[in-house]
């Protein structure tokens, strides 16, 4: 509705400050041409907003300027709700800071909002921690995160393979995959990641740093992922894998599966991609006689001996 979408660039502007047409347009999927018209309309209504030509110009909203007019859903509000991870910002140091502006924001809304959002409560909850959550020693997190907000240098020792490297760090950013924590930071002229938990030791400096105006921490996390899985080891196989183990096998991490060919005895042919050959023969004993290496040679004789062994084992028991 057009009303939404007045409220979101009023939002917008109030927000994030100076936009362009285009920005105003990609991020509310509509045309340039359609934001010329809603900036009139909100000028139309008393709301004192402004071009500034150039190619530094932009829409923005007179200095001072303020709504509260903040509108939100029922929807809205229950996005926040589940999308609240109450394990990372424990080790944030900041769950009590996110319960109380959840709660003042509801105390800001009507009756009818808490209601639904408080339904929403009782039915979803989102535990992202996993079975198999890590237990992970994070001690230097909250010094690395004061510098991340204060932009102060880190000297930092962390353990690098079998030896022990020293740093001086910028850190940009925290993210956080799954439970664990990594820091991306610039040094020597280059970016790099670091796993916060790797980290032997951290002494925040008095040096601050520039932040890079143009580095996005999301945008460089994606990146960096998909180097680090460009760079990963690649073991193709072809194997033969029954049909009732198969959507299992499909989820294997370390096992991706490139092209499969049905077939009518009860069985799935697939060319597989593992890291290593010792990955591919721990994956695939795991599943027993469900699958049935074809190639290459030396993973089948692998298995071969493997299943040997195996039969010697049990037959010391007879």
């Amino acid at each position: 509705m057009r009303a939404d979408r007045l409220l979101s660039l009023l939002l917008l502007l109030q927000n994030r400050g100076k936009m362009s047409s285009r920005e105003l347009a990609e991020k509310l999927e509509v045309s340039e041409r359609t934001i010329f018209r809603d900036m009139e309309a909100l000028s139309a209504a008393g709301i004192p907003v402004y071009a500034e030509r150039g190619s530094g110009g932009g829409w923005s909203l007179t200095e001072g300027y303020r709504t509260r007019l903040t509108g939100m859903k029922a929807e809205e509000i229950a996005t926040l709700l589940i999308a609240n991870s109450s394990a990372l910002l424990t080790d944030l140091g900041m769950s009590g800071e996110y319960d109380s502006a959840f709660q003042k924001l509801l105390a800001a809304s009507p009756e009818s909002l808490r209601q639904e959002t408080e339904r929403v409560r009782q039915r979803i909850h989102i535990d992202g921690a996993g079975w198999h959550r890590s237990v992970e020693q994070l001690p230097h997190l909250p010094l690395v995160q004061e510098a991340v907000w204060e932009e102060r240098k880190l000297r930092i020792r962390y353990r690098r393979d079998d030896r022990i490297a020293e740093r001086i760090i910028c850190p940009l950013g925290l993210v956080a995959k799954g439970s664990i924590w990594y820091a991306a930071a610039e040094t020597e002229g280059e970016m790099r990641t670091y796993r916060i938990s790797r980290l032997l030791d951290a002494e925040l400096l008095e040096e601050r740093f520039t932040r890079p105006p143009s580095f996005d921490l999301a945008e460089y996390w994606e990146e960096s992922l998909k180097d680090f899985q460009a760079r990963l080891p690649r073991y193709p196989a072809q194997i033969r894998i029954r049909e009732t183990v198969f959507h299992r096998f499909s989820r294997e991490r370390f096992a991706k599966v490139r092209q499969p060919y049905e077939e009518d005895n009860g069985w799935v042919k697939a060319d597989v991609e593992f890291n290593t050959l010792e990955s591919a023969l721990g994956i695939l004993l795991s599943y027993g006689s469900g699958v049935y290496a074809v190639t290459p040679e030396e993973l089948r004789s692998g298995l071969i001996a493997e299943t040997k062994k195996i039969r010697r084992l049990y037959d010391k028991d007879e």
